[in-house]
């Protein structure tokens, strides 16, 4: 969503870096540019004109005339104002201290509101919560019908009394929600009401009633993200008519330019909560400020890729698979289908490699990664039996052909896999011959005796810089990466050593 701005962004950054000391006239031109990057992006005219403000300021005191490197110190205040203007810390939750608490969604029709609220319920399900839907939207068509399926598939339970399309009181059904969630030990209320096509008065009422019938703990606007500088204007509408607590957004991953989510907080005052990231009910969390600042800066988020990587890997196979990797012996395809089905749950590659810092340098080789390519190599792979999958060796002509023709691919594909795996298992036995894998746990003989070699003083492979000795593990208190979660040799010289992501 972001692309747009960060590109700009990255242009006025390169501009700086050449320069040793910024003039007056620097300052002023990159404002300049910085400005129209937030235009162009849709971002709101008096949050534009209070960034500016803050930066110019800050930029013209003396933590840039004195820095020794002006330029990464401008870039140092951009990020610290983008995170002040997205809401500044992480806002989690209000949880009500007698349950249930109640958390009431409202927006208009097509923000996603439905959808979302089984996003978010089963987002409270994985937090350890027993979360109850429910359908309060009475008017449009179905609307019960599509939150009853959403709710089936979070695996959580939807009070739907009234048929809905038009049948119904959602005001009733809100108060009587609260009742049946007491009675059945739900300790979270989620209440999905109507949307409608504009602002109106019939909205805002309805609104203001369900509101006063349960007395939500937490009043959750939801805003769809592409629709630019309207979202501000309906979120300062809702907000004066009916009021509420935070804002969810939506379709953060359409082409949108994004400006919603830098002028909604800034406008209303109430923190972004949540946003949706993807169609899927997993492409939901919490709405970290530092972290979007740091994407649209083009530097990556690596601890949401942690956090990521640490809900959905197999703790166990990752370090099965390491210590494979780490001897050069017994890694075969069976457990390079595992780590790439690990992968997968992660979500899309794009969105993984994005997530890495310089990763904005690479869009257009970014662009090429797609999820298919993953698909083709699983079913090459499914169409193995498991004895050519513990020993591609034995995969002659017809084997291949018949794997080719199983799989829906061709010939030269399984042979490429194939090829680009067995120069992948030579590597990873050259690595364990000389040592394992540097920052790994369990080094190999040589370099626990370099490292030892090292601590005595002596000359050796660990007294050089860049030698095993030198590259150990994240030291304690950091976030640890899952060991080699792709299941590949983490010091290849080849970044793509079994070539999936090159052009065909």
């Amino acid at each position: 969503m972001f692309d747009t701005l960060s590109d700009r962004l990255d242009k006025v950054f390169t501009s700086l870096r050449g320069k040793g000391r910024l003039s007056e006239a620097d300052i002023d031109a990159t404002a300049r540019e910085i400005r129209i990057a937030l235009l162009e992006a849709d971002v709101a005219l008096p949050v534009v004109k209070a960034f500016i403000a803050a930066v110019k300021e800050r930029a013209a005191g003396e933590e840039v005339s004195k820095a020794l490197n002006p330029a990464q110190q401008v870039i140092k205040i951009v990020n610290e104002e983008l995170v002040g203007i997205l809401g500044g810390e992480t806002r989690l939750l209000r949880l009500a201290k007698t349950p249930p608490t109640v958390i009431m969604l409202a927006g208009l029709q097509g923000a996603g509101k439905t959808t979302l609220a089984g996003k978010l319920a089963k987002w409270l399900k994985a937090q350890g919560h027993a979360p109850l839907l429910v359908a309060a939207d009475l008017q449009r068509p179905n609307a019960v019908q599509q939150l009853q399926v959403v709710g089936g598939q979070a695996g959580v339970e939807v009070f739907a009394p009234e048929p809905g399309s038009g049948v119904g009181d959602p005001v009733a059904v809100a108060r009587q929600s609260i009742e049946h969630a007491k009675r059945m030990q739900f300790d979270v209320v989620v209440v999905d009401t109507a949307g409608r096509l504009g602002i109106d008065a019939e909205l805002m009422q309805q609104a203001a009633d369900i509101r006063t019938a349960v007395q939500p703990d937490e009043v959750l606007f939801v805003v769809d993200a592409m629709i630019g500088q309207d979202a501000v204007t309906t979120a300062q509408a809702f907000q004066e008519g009916v009021g509420f607590t935070g804002v969810v957004l939506t379709k953060l991953d359409g082409d949108a330019r994004g400006g919603a989510a830098l002028s909604v907080r800034h406008l209303t005052g109430q923190p972004i909560l949540f946003a949706s990231t993807g169609e899927k009910l997993g492409d939901f969390d919490v709405f970290h400020p530092e972290r979007m600042a740091s994407r649209i800066l083009g530097m990556g988020d690596v601890l949401t890729l942690i956090e990521t990587a640490e809900k959905h890997f197999d703790s166990d196979q990752a370090e099965k698979a390491a210590a494979k990797l780490q001897s050069g012996e017994g890694f075969d395809l069976e457990d390079f289908l595992e780590q790439m089905q690990q992968i997968k749950k992660m979500g899309s590659l794009t969105s993984l490699l994005g997530m890495l810092p310089g990763m904005g340098q690479m869009k257009d080789a970014i662009s090429q990664v797609k999820d298919e390519d993953l698909d083709r190599i699983t079913a090459i792979i499914r169409s193995m039996t498991p004895q050519e999958r513990r020993e591609p060796k034995i995969l002659d002509g017809s084997r291949r052909i018949r794997i080719a023709k199983g799989s829906g691919t061709s010939v030269p594909e399984v042979n490429n896999l194939v090829n680009r795996f067995g120069e992948a298992q030579k590597m990873m036995k050259q690595m364990a011959g000389m040592g394992g894998m540097p920052g790994m746990p369990g080094m190999g003989r040589k370099a626990k005796r370099a490292q030892q070699g090292a601590k005595k003083g002596k000359k050796g492979p660990g007294r050089a810089g860049g030698g095993p000795a030198r590259q150990q593990a994240l030291p304690p208190g950091l976030p640890q990466l899952p060991p080699n979660p792709l299941g590949l040799p983490a010091a290849s010289q080849d970044p793509d050593p079994l070539g999936l992501y090159r052009k065909r």
